[in-house]
């Protein structure tokens, strides 16, 4: 079976969704349930378990792999209280690095990534840290124990698609991790496109939570990702030059014979 396996737990599903944007929480058990998704992201920040209102938490099914994100860290060591807190909360030991202090276009501090990183590894979290798509990046987040990479495909929450193409391909083909290409997909066309470059999986929100029909936009997203995957895993036919017949050109009948 063919299984992500990300520090030694094995998915069966290669789509990761978020939480954020949803025009209500009562939605997003309908969703995971579309999707199939075994992991869900949700910034730490937007969970209160000492509230006697709603939590977000209440409407993430008990199986779910929950993927708190440290989204509002401005560096290194903001992200690493927010995941200990998110620990601390019962929120288990995965946590999504993001550690951005650009308010413009909100790319990811790579530097302070790598920090963030080191770090948790070290105490035992299961690290999956979003990044600018850069090959030395890459292989630091590698050396000081990440779980996997996530480069951006393109800006967060601007559905443009896989911008950074070439970029991430680099990632896929030198670097031993699953790479995870995270923000900026905005169509299960461009999920289908990571997939068959060979990333490891996606994570999707934006994409589907604004969508008019998130459920049914969560289940074309995760056949988007099923059709990639088995695209690439079944070595898809090279591209030519010129043209070449599907049929041979040779053994026509002859006019006599018409």
């Amino acid at each position: 079976m063919d299984l992500l396996d990300i520090k030694g737990n094995k998915l069966k599903s290669r789509l990761l969704i978020g939480t954020g944007k949803f025009p209500n929480k009562q939605i997003i058990p309908r969703v995971i349930e579309s999707c199939e998704t075994q992991v869900v992201t949700m910034a730490v920040r937007r969970v209160d378990i000492g509230s006697k209102e709603e939590n977000l938490l209440d409407y993430i099914p008990k199986d779910i792999i929950l993927l708190p994100n440290t989204s509002g860290a401005r560096n290194a060591e903001e992200a690493v209280r927010i995941a200990r807190l998110a620990r601390a909360m019962g929120c288990g030991n995965w946590v999504k690095i993001e550690v951005i202090s650009d308010n413009k276009y909100l790319l990811p501090d790579n530097q302070e990534t790598i920090r963030a990183t080191e770090i948790l590894a070290k105490e035992g979290f299961i690290v999956l840290p979003y990044m600018n798509p850069d090959l030395m990046t890459a292989k630091r987040l590698v050396d000081v124990g990440a779980a996997a990479v996530m480069p951006l495909g393109a800006p967060i929450g601007t559905n443009k698609g896989i911008r950074t193409k070439e970029m991430i391909q680099i990632l896929i083909d030198e670097i031993d991790l699953p790479i995870i290409v995270d923000a900026g997909i905005g169509k299960p066309s461009q999920a289908a496109e990571a997939m068959e470059m060979g990333a490891a999986a996606v994570l999707v929100n934006t994409a589907i939570a604004t969508s008019q029909d998130p459920v049914q936009m969560a289940r074309a997203f995760s056949l988007g990702v099923e059709a990639g995957r088995g695209a690439y895993l079944s070595k898809m036919g090279s591209i030519n030059k010129c043209a070449q017949a599907s049929s041979p050109l040779t053994g026509f009948l002859h006019k006599g014979e018409l």
